[in-house]
């Protein structure tokens, strides 16, 4: 499950839920079900990444990453394949329960959602070997689960929201670039095409650096608000010193900063509810 990178799923349906109440729409019912829906949806790509790259070999035994439990032995192929197929239909399960509160307009949005949760590792053309993962996180936990969350309890979609779902989708999208920071010799290797295989590691430290700023000025309008300028330094202290600690480190020394990025992330989905509920 990679529970360490679970808050790349959840910052997005607490920074939407803190714009709903600041707009006077919080509703908790489709708040809990974005949540439900969207940590599955994780759980589900993490499944899918586990079995497919294990069937195409781009996983080895004894790399520096995390352990792989299906490459290294401790989860059957079968297992997994089973595990992700069944996370799969309880995130649909629990996307249903979304219907009432957005019609059946959601149906073909939630199977574009779960079609998108495996195609990062699976298909003809996964993702993650094109140089798309990045985009993809940007959309599919930034904007997507931002925007969805708080038209599901508004029934509005307003620019600072707007703002806040590409805010959230670029700290995303630092989990996966110090993921293939890490693991960049060994997706060349396997001939995965990630962006920090494409680019370097050098313009993936700046987009890093970069990505973690950006958020900060795509939120301008809370941190602002009743001159709270405390949170957003808070964070920025915490983005500089992982950003610090990632250009100086390599192999499974970057495993903790991996962690650190998702936790940066979900301290800023925090600071940024707290800001919401004083708007």
């Amino acid at each position: 499950m990679r529970l360490h990178t679970l808050p790349v799923s959840t910052a997005g349906v607490v920074v939407a839920s803190g714009y709903a109440y600041a707009h006077g729409g919080f509703r908790w019912v489709p708040a809990l079900l974005c949540f439900l829906f969207a940590v599955l949806a994780q759980i589900v790509s993490n499944f899918a990444n586990e079995y497919y790259d294990y069937v195409r070999g781009s996983d080895k035994k004894g790399r520096e990453g995390f352990r792989r439990g299906v490459t290294e032995g401790d989860i059957s192929p079968k297992a997994m394949k089973t595990a992700t197929f069944a996370t799969l239909a309880l995130a649909c399960a629990v996307g249903c329960g979304l219907i009432p509160f957005g019609g059946w307009k959601l149906v073909p949005i939630g199977a574009v959602i779960a079609v998108f949760a495996l195609a990062y590792s699976a298909g003809p053309y996964p993702l993650s070997r094109l140089g798309l993962g990045d985009l993809a996180v940007l959309v599919f936990f930034g904007i997507v689960p931002v925007s969805l969350t708080y038209w599901l309890q508004t029934q509005e979609l307003t620019a600072d929201v707007v703002c806040a779902s590409v805010a959230v989708g670029l700290l995303g999208t630092n989990v996966l670039i110090v993921n293939n920071y890490r693991d960049m010799e060994d997706d060349r290797e396997a001939g995965k095409r990630t962006t920090v295989v494409l680019f370097g590691r050098k313009v993936a430290s700046v987009a890093y650096l970069l990505f973690g700023l950006a958020s900060i000025g795509l939120t301008v309008p809370v941190w602002f608000h009743n001159y709270n300028f405390a949170a957003p330094v808070i964070y920025l202290a915490l983005h500089l010193l992982t950003w610090t600690r990632i250009r100086r480190s390599r192999g499974a020394a970057l495993n903790p900063l991996l962690g650190a990025t998702a936790r940066n992330m979900l301290i800023f989905s925090l600071l940024l509810l707290a800001g919401c509920l004083f708007l």
